[in-house]
């Protein structure tokens, strides 16, 4: 159970956050009917009783549901990270960097927050991962296409995805 108030009118509620399904994203104040939103997190940061939204960690971690592959070059090393369900933030690695997944290169050339992947579980019990560009300086490449701002792009084994110079391979 975990304490929250209601960002509308400030009742306190307990959630049992074990009962609430995966797939809905706000549920109504018993108080004054109106929505509350959630998120799922890969970690609890905690809860801040003043935020808009109500954050939870899922029941269930998803482990493998696919993975990044960085391709090796003169200023890069191989790196490999898994993806799991939610949305992760790609990106090179510094100070500054807000992203979720940070790429160790010298490649100046990817933001700090280059990218996002919203990994989503489909009807028949498997996922997909929707990539789009995260507002990047230097765009996203997609198979050797460039992703406008506001496209969003399905991923599929084998994809290759460029951020700057930095090169890397989508596998389910």
């Amino acid at each position: 159970m975990i304490p929250i108030k209601c960002p509308h009118c400030k009742v306190g509620l307990k959630v049992d956050e074990t009962k609430i399904p995966e797939d809905i994203v706000s549920f109504k104040c018993p108080k004054c009917k109106r929505e509350i939103p959630i998120s799922y997190l890969k970690q609890k940061a905690g809860n801040d009783a003043e935020s808009e939204t109500l954050v939870i960690s899922p029941k269930v971690k998803k482990e493998g549901v696919g993975r990044l592959t960085v391709l090796q070059d003169p200023d890069t090393p191989r790196q490999e990270f898994p993806l799991n369900e939610g949305i992760v933030i790609v990106g090179r690695k510094a100070n500054a960097s807000t992203a979720s997944i940070c790429i160790q290169t010298n490649d100046r050339t990817m933001s700090r927050s280059h990218l996002r992947i919203e990994v989503k579980k489909n009807p028949k019990g498997g996922y997909f991962h929707c990539l789009s560009d995260n507002n990047s300086k230097n765009n996203t490449l997609y198979n050797g296409k460039c992703i406008k701002s506001g496209d969003v792009v399905v991923l599929k084994d084998n994809d290759e995805i460029v951020m700057g110079h930095t090169a890397v391979r989508f596998n389910e």
